[in-house]
């Protein structure tokens, strides 16, 4: 017997059907009735009989079907070594970026990705700008994207995209078609705080607690998505970045950017002289467009 032939009698024994198993084999019926009549006739047996519209196992398919288990288990590790050489030829591209671009932006960079590169594999993490930059040193990963720059000696840091801060809040909080609002208008507002090591926080805070009357800031929280969520459920004004607003505004939010404006940038990072592969370029390029023209709108 051939391979094709003990595949077609494990889908048989797996289904018990005709058209299940041609599915599962991704064959026409017509073939597989093709390649079970010729397992049988090398055999000199029956394999199946049709019983109430179902092929149910003869006795000698049954004792066939642990030795068929066997060539499965043998074909195991040549399966395994196939995946390894597959992607030995196309390492995966690797891609770990903060949360707020991971929900917002790189969903469409990387469906953009697979139209151009149909056959490379992709993962994507989402953490702190600090595990970025580990994970980039331990070689991890191939890009990170953050909106903050880690200053590191082995990190190469670039500039791809410029944005402004935004301030989110409750549906018709804002004028309507209100362009900016300035810091002042927020003097004695009830403002979420953002508890970690965001670099632009204490800055923005110092601004915003120099107001008369100061903000109310009672709960802070890790995220500027969680930030966004202590919006929608009421418990007052944040700030967050654009891309968080551009999510949180398609949601029915209030949003506008601050005045003066506070601008904030989209980092590329990777280890300093790494040579970057054909997929991690196309990838940059997808995100460098993008992102302009979602920060642009």
């Amino acid at each position: 017997m051939r391979l094709r032939h003990i595949e077609v009698i494990q889908a048989l024994l797996q289904t018990g059907h005709l058209g299940t198993a041609a599915e599962w084999l991704q064959l026409p019926v017509t073939e597989v009735e093709r390649l079970l009549r010729d397992a049988e006739d090398q055999l000199g047996f029956m394999l199946f009989a049709s019983v109430r519209g179902r092929l149910q196992a003869t006795r000698e398919a049954r004792e066939l079907q642990v030795e068929i288990a066997r060539v499965y288990d043998a074909l195991e590790p040549v399966q395994r070594l196939a995946n390894s050489l597959r992607q030995y030829l196309a390492p995966p591209l690797r891609v770990i970026c903060t949360p707020p671009l991971a929900n917002q932006l790189l969903p469409h960079c990387i469906a953009a990705l697979r139209r151009r590169l149909p056959d490379a594999p992709c993962t994507l993490l989402s953490q702190p700008t600090r595990d970025i930059v580990r994970s980039l040193l331990l070689r991890e990963s191939d890009l990170g994207l953050s909106l903050h720059d880690p200053d590191h000696a082995d990190i190469d840091c670039q500039v791809i995209a410029q944005g402004k801060l935004q301030l989110l809040a409750p549906h018709g909080w804002l004028q309507p078609k209100q362009k900016y609002i300035s810091l002042q208008d927020l003097a004695g507002q009830s403002m979420i705080g953002l508890e970690g090591h965001d670099p632009l926080s204490p800055a923005l805070e110092n601004k915003l607690h120099g107001l008369r009357p100061a903000p109310v800031i009672q709960t802070r929280v890790q995220t500027h998505q969680m930030m966004r969520s202590m919006v929608e459920a009421g418990e007052g004004l944040a700030i967050v970045d654009p891309f968080t607003a551009l999510g949180a505004k398609a949601s029915g939010l209030d949003t506008c950017p601050l005045a003066p404006a506070v601008p904030i940038s989209l980092y590329a990072l990777s280890l300093k002289n790494a040579e970057p592969s054909a997929a991690v370029q196309t990838l940059l390029a997808i995100v460098t467009e993008q992102a302009a023209a979602m920060l642009t709108n």
